[in-house]
């Protein structure tokens, strides 16, 4: 193991062991920053993303961004083990945040300590340590990417087994509301909202986009949520709201969607944001060509990160799996962080040489 993989894990050993919920990253953002410190880098703290620029970074020259969260979503009440003692076991670093997203934070950090002193690199290598991702909160990467210099492509590290996420769904939630008209039950009176609701409800289980992606599949409306703020069994409600899950390909914009929705809905709607776009990333990219140099599989994710608020090419990719991700006991193997550290760099190698 190197000297910075070494540093890496223990890092990770003390991220997982203070509490970072999003929005609540503060103490976590501490770490991070005395870390640089320890370290004799220069940093920037925005919030609580912190990010840091290589010792020659050359305003003339293009840059990758280097990004991953450290705020954890809060612990799943099944866990069997303290979520913020970092438990070494079995080769396995256990502990909240340790797979979502802390083994791909400390593994890209590690990367950027590798590649920080060098000169004459081709590209500039930004790194960025994100806060909110967890609930894509607007005080997250969107906030610190104006101060990142111009980005032309990047690394969002996720765990994907180390392969390469080279599309992802966009998410949109919409709320909907079915108007009708009060009245009594008994006397077959008003004009019922809830069937209004069930009506378009029915549309949407049923309806089918027609664009298929090869990465992604079809994309998806799913209804939710749904109630009345009728609490009476005899009143026919006057209102009914119900939510949609929307998952989009990469072959749809969510204005497409919300013109179809426009065309077949009788309920009124809105969007809640708009923000967390479909995305993808050429297959002939110079990242992407890298990936699969090193034999790396390619696919398209079903989860959203903040790749989808990032205006420029990025892939997704890192040690630990996906799986693991919000669940009971989470873990990663230490394993997994040395084979993601040295990936990355080979990654780079390729690239910024």
């Amino acid at each position: 193991m190197t000297s910075i993989t070494a540093d890496a894990i223990s890092l990770l050993k003390q991220l997982i062991a203070t509490p970072s919920f999003s929005k609540e990253e503060n103490d976590t953002a501490e770490i991070l920053c005395s870390f640089f410190q320890e370290h004799g880098i220069p940093f920037s703290r925005v919030g609580n993303n912190i990010y840091a620029k290589n010792k020659h970074y050359d305003i003339a020259k293009e840059s990758i961004l280097l990004n991953s969260h450290h705020d954890t979503v809060k612990p799943n009440k099944g866990y069997t083990i303290d979520p913020f003692f970092p438990l070494e076991k079995d080769g396995k670093i256990f502990g909240l945040g340790s797979n979502d997203a802390g083994g791909c934070l400390v593994s890209l950090i590690a990367t950027f300590l590798h590649f920080y002193h060098e000169e004459n690199l081709l590209y500039n290598v930004v790194f960025a340590a994100s806060a909110e991702e967890e609930i894509s909160g607007v005080n997250g990467i969107e906030l610190v990417l104006p101060y990142l210099g111009n980005i032309n492509f990047g690394i969002v590290g996720e765990p994907t087994k180390l392969e390469m996420a080279v599309a992802e769904r966009g998410l949109m939630v919409i709320d909907c509301t079915a108007n009708g008209r009060a009245g009594h039950a008994a006397r077959n009176e008003g004009e019922n909202a809830l069937y209004k609701a069930i009506d378009d409800i029915n549309w949407i289980r049923n309806y089918q986009f027609e664009k298929v992606s090869d990465l992604l599949g079809e994309s998806r409306l799913t209804v939710t949520v749904i109630e009345t703020e009728n609490k009476q069994h005899n009143v026919v409600p006057s209102q009914c709201k119900f939510v949609i899950d929307v998952r989009v390909n990469e072959l749809y914009t969510f204005e497409e969607i919300l013109e179809e929705l426009k065309g077949n809905l009788k309920s009124q709607f809105k969007p809640r944001t708009t923000r967390m776009k479909s995305t993808s990333i050429a297959l002939d990219h110079p990242l992407v060509k890298a990936g699969i140099a090193l034999g790396k599989g390619y696919y398209g994710s079903p989860t959203t990160s903040d790749k989808a608020l990032m205006p420029f090419a990025t892939l997704k990719m890192g040690p630990g799996d996906s799986a693991r991700s919000h669940t009971a006991d989470e873990y990663i193997y230490i394993a997994e962080i040395e084979d993601g550290v040295a990936t990355y760099i080979k990654l780079l190698n390729q690239i910024i040489r």
